[in-house]
């Protein structure tokens, strides 16, 4: 009895059940994505115009990106209580919206929907750093698949949330808001007390690569399995009996990932699990100099250090510092020198985020993710006008295969990434600026407007788009440590919504409306003039609309270039960490 206590005490604190229960969340944490299915429903229901849904569509975008509160709250409070706090803002937000919408509350004038959307979208920042804080402070040696299966997850929550919601077949469409209004806040609440660090870097298995291997492929086939049912559902008219099935199957690709740790746990394997070092072996403490005096000497060494030291192969270069570390070390303890005191911190060591705000790495990630990732969302947002401008009347296939090839691009760029670092102690951000120039290649497709341009944009976009967001949280981490790391990664992803602010609200619309326009005067010559085209602009019933692929032609090579310039801003920090990640892996390659 006593051993099977121990054996569930385990379990509790085993670092993959955090991390499966994270994936958890994260599945219903896509709030954001939900938006487009639930805005013909407010619209109907509250008599909205077009430009008062879009504005509803900023609140959403600004509540999904600004994370301050959040970041602030994760390093301040315990992540259960950060989980509760979003579980908390979800359930008012869209609670409140679906009263509204469904007549049981009176209505709100537009300033305070939005007010809710934003507070409602904003729980899932809460829910994306809980999950993140969690696996990297776990999995400090494999942040890339960490961050980019979580952050996959995450992707592919709209879509998992709209199967669940076809299952339950309800007539009345405003149900949809009150399941995203219940249902994330449940799973987080139910999962809120296993979302914590358990020292996971003392949990390490020579199990752990085949542990990683079968959650991507259970991301891959559940990437595949959405798509097909996608398919099915769209093209066949399937009975309630075949939508239970397909959700159930769902739900057990879901679990699976859970039998990990319950076979570590209750496995007859009884070696005691290796602890994976947060430091090199030549860091670690002298018994004779004190812990605080021992950080001093740490950072004396990487300013006294020759510089053609970290040229040295791995193993040479370990013993040049160790002997260095020991000089230093002993010329301290007898007082032979006086060791200075560092006020801020170098690369790969803890920053706050007043400290990293004065670095140049850190504008170079902000401005490098604006560039790339808020062209990407450029696209998604303007996805349906885009394949309508080239003909296509379906435009939601398109919609659904940008979500797929996200997530993909999430879990790739995050496997694809630890690679790059783990083998070759070379600069994560080597593979965002590969991500990037893939996007400027789907960027240019769309500008051509070729035959099956949107279908190989869609991919190329979709797949660079979702790369941004499992490296650049990694890399933050890496260069700018974990302590911080919620208050870090929610200001960067500041960048996202402002580069869509930018190039979909100003560049897009504007070039978009000028086609439309001139269309609209050749189709209509004679009759247009400022004043007409002004009321024909506010007006809801005819809106102007722009046909061919010159509608969105300078828009995608401004964003094709955007996305050079990003690239080229990501070799530039390769450049500058190139001995940062020598240090920090340089020594698994020996």
């Amino acid at each position: 009895m006593v051993r099977l206590k121990e054996r569930f005490s385990l379990f509790f604190n085993n670092r993959w059940l955090v991390f499966v229960a994270a994936m958890w969340i994260q599945s219903f944490a896509g709030i954001g994505y939900l938006f487009g299915s639930i805005s013909p429903i407010i619209k109907s229901s509250l008599n909205y115009n077009q430009k008062q849904i879009a504005r509803l569509g900023v609140a959403k975008d600004l509540g999904d990106s600004v994370g301050f509160l959040a970041g602030t709250l994760s390093e301040i409070l315990p992540l259960w209580a950060a989980l509760l706090v979003g579980a908390v803002q979800n359930f008012i937000g869209y609670g409140w919206v679906w009263l509204v919408v469904t007549g049981r509350s009176p209505t709100l004038p537009l300033w305070v929907m939005c007010l809710l959307i934003f507070i409602g979208t904003n729980g899932e920042t809460y829910f994306n750093t809980a999950a993140l804080v969690s696996g990297v402070q776990n999995f400090p040696k494999s942040r890339g698949p960490v961050v980019g299966i979580l952050k996959g997850f995450a992707g592919l929550g709209g879509a998992i949330m709209t199967q669940i919601y076809a299952l339950i077949h309800s007539p009345d469409h405003a149900s949809l808001i009150f399941m995203i209004a219940v249902g994330p806040a449940m799973v987080a609440i139910a999962l809120m007390f296993i979302i914590r660090p358990v020292g996971g870097h003392r949990q390490v298995r020579p199990s752990d690569g085949f542990s990683f291997s079968l959650i991507y492929s259970i991301c891959l086939i559940l990437a595949s399995y959405l798509m097909g049912v996608m398919l099915v559902q769209d093209l066949i008219d399937v009975s309630h009996t075949v939508t239970t099935i397909f959700t159930g199957i769902l739900f057990v690709l879901l679990l699976i990932p859970v039998v990990i740790p319950i076979s570590l746990t209750f496995s007859q394997e009884t070696r005691v699990p290796s602890e994976e070092a947060l430091l090199s072996e030549s860091q670690k403490q002298d018994p004779g100099v004190s812990g605080h005096d021992q950080e001093i000497i740490f950072s004396e060494v990487e300013d006294e250090k020759p510089k053609d030291v970290d040229l040295l192969p791995a193993l040479e270069r370990q013993k040049r510092i160790a002997q260095l570390q020991a000089k230093l070390a002993q010329a301290a303890a007898e007082g032979a020198v006086r060791v200075k005191r560092r006020r801020t911190p170098h690369r790969g060591e803890d920053f706050t985020l007043m400290q990293a705000l004065i670095k140049a790495d850190f504008w170079i990630i902000f401005f490098s993710l604006l560039f790339g990732s808020g062209s990407g969302l450029t696209v998604i947002d303007n996805l349906g006008q885009m394949s309508q401008s080239l003909g296509y009347d379906n435009t939601h296939v398109f919609v659904s295969m940008i979500s797929i090839w996200n997530f993909l691009g999430r879990v790739g760029g995050g496997y694809f990434s630890e690679i790059i670092v783990r083998d070759h102690a070379y600069p994560r951000h080597a593979a965002m600026a590969v991500a990037q120039v893939v996007m400027a290649f789907g960027h240019f497709f769309f500008a051509m407007g070729w035959p099956g341009a949107m279908y190989i944009g869609t991919l190329l976009v979709g797949l660079g788009y979702g790369a941004h967001w499992a490296i650049v949280p990694a890399a933050a981490s890496e260069l700018f440590g974990l302590k911080n790391f919620g208050a870090l990664y929610n200001f960067l992803t500041i960048a996202n919504p402002a580069g869509s602010l930018v190039f979909s609200g100003v560049i897009a619309s504007s070039i978009y409306d000028s086609e439309a326009e001139k269309q609209a005067q050749q189709r209509h010559p004679g009759q247009w003039n400022g004043a007409s085209f002004l009321s024909s602009f506010l007006a809801v019933d005819e809106p102007l609309k722009c046909e061919g692929a010159i509608c969105f032609f300078y828009t995608s090579l401004i964003l094709c270039g955007l996305c050079i310039v990003a690239s080229i801003l990501s070799m530039i920090l390769v450049y500058r960490t190139k001995t940062v990640y020598t240090s920090l892996y340089g020594k698994s390659r020996t």
